[in-house]
């Protein structure tokens, strides 16, 4: 059946689909830019154009499914249909099915260059290692399926009206498919924290670790001490560095090595052909492991602005701007006493809840005004990231439709 056409000349068309078919046809539409309508649109068009009937779709447990076709162009298919025989629920899988056939998922679109993010702010407790493996869940999550993203214009609308970003609006989130990307976490910090709260295990004091590689001291394979996160969500695509304690170490060892600033660089590069991304979670410290780390995320020859480069983490409140002073400063020595281009991605604001008053909505008005770097991020201060800690699972798949997991989800593609 159908009702009468819309102000763009199409009507409405009511039948049924199986579910699996449905959602095949939903994120195959999504991965390639176009509407459902537009997707059923060319399915019908192709199978009305065929020469003999295809294969029998199965359309067991089919239930409604609507859309808006051209005009005319349902009851030329009613016509065919009767022709070749065949049920209008059995034509219309048969055209979906169709139009998947002959419009394949597209490759994932992977960096000419490994990408090296460098997540910093030498202030402890703003949330680094949060917003490490968030970015980096996100980049991994399956492109083959549908994941709630909060769209750019609801960051832009958020950051205007700031004491009312606590809120929500469930009319500012897409649904998109995953990113599909390789990804590395990195956990560069003696603390573990990455480690522990991806469920991983820091590496043993007696054995090798990527401290041992930057020394020059290297007591194997660097492949041999990754660990896979989460299979069955990112599908062998995030994989973690674990931590080691003997970091707490690694300035002193780093004092005794040649052109130590690039010690991470040589201890990753072998890595960097298996993955598109690299995420560095780095301590709070300014030391020669800052130097190192910044060094690695500074621009190479022949990649693009803003591939790779320091994203930093802060919190709305004050003695984060006091930290945000002298990582800037101890980044901009860098950039001047080795001639580095070393990009800014950008800065993310979190932790954030305006409910706090005016500290808060004060606080990141001034992050807002930076303008350069400017903020491409704001992750509220919910429930879900701590419970994903305390279950020592990745925040994605423990809360994947959560507010947090959908501002993730719009900081990675902030910065892709």
């Amino acid at each position: 059946m159908s009702s009468p056409a819309t102000s763009s000349d199409r009507e409405k068309v009511v039948s049924k689909l199986p579910g699996w078919l449905r959602q095949h046809l939903k994120v195959r539409a999504a991965q390639h830019g176009v509407e459902i309508q537009t997707a059923v649109e060319q399915g019908i068009d192709a199978w009305l154009a065929l020469a003999s009937t295809p294969a029998t779709v199965d359309t067991a447990g089919a239930d409604s499914f609507s859309t808006f076709l051209p005009e005319g162009q349902w009851e030329r298919f009613r016509d065919v249909a009767a022709d070749r025989r065949v049920s209008l629920i059995q034509g219309l899988a048969q055209s979906v099915q169709l139009w998947l056939d002959t419009t394949p998922a597209p490759d994932i679109e992977r960096p000419a260059v490994t990408r090296r993010i460098v997540v910093c702010n030498q202030k402890g407790g703003v949330g680094k290692t949060a917003i490490a493996a968030g970015v980096g869940e996100a980049l991994a999550e399956d492109p083959g399926r549908l994941h709630p993203v909060r769209v750019a214009k609801a960051l832009s609308a958020a950051l205007r009206a700031s004491d009312q970003i606590a809120d929500s609006d469930p009319l500012d989130v897409e649904s998109l498919p995953g990113l599909g990307l390789r990804v590395l976490l990195v956990d560069f910090d003696p603390q573990c924290h990455l480690t522990n709260q991806l469920g991983a295990t820091p590496l043993p004091m007696n054995g090798d670790s990527l401290t041992n590689h930057m020394a020059g001291d290297p007591k194997g394979d660097l492949r041999d001490l990754l660990v896979s996160i989460d299979e069955s969500t990112f599908g062998g695509r995030l994989h973690l560095l674990p931590a080691c304690h003997d970091a707490f170490l690694l300035d002193v060892r780093l004092s005794a090595v040649r052109a130590r600033e690039a010690a991470l660089e040589r201890a990753l590069l072998p890595l960097e052909s298996d993955y598109d991304v690299i995420l560095v979670d780095c301590p709070p410290s300014l030391g020669l492991s800052m130097d190192a780390a910044a060094y690695y995320g500074r621009r190479r020859e022949g990649e693009r602005p803003g591939q790779s480069g320091a994203l930093i983490v802060v919190q709305a409140e004050d003695s984060s701007a006091d930290a945000y002073d002298l990582l800037t400063n101890q980044i901009e020595d860098l950039r001047g006493d080795l001639a580095l281009d070393l990009d800014y991605l950008g800065i993310v604001v979190n932790l954030y809840d305006g409910r706090r008053g005016y500290i808060a909505t004060s606080s990141l008005q001034g992050w807002v005004d930076i303008k350069d770097p400017r903020v491409v991020g704001l992750i509220s201060d919910l429930k879900e990231q701590k419970e994903a800690v305390r279950m020592k699972q990745p925040l994605l798949s423990y809360a994947p439709s959560s507010q947090q997991a959908v501002g993730m989800r719009a900081l990675a593609r902030e910065i892709s």
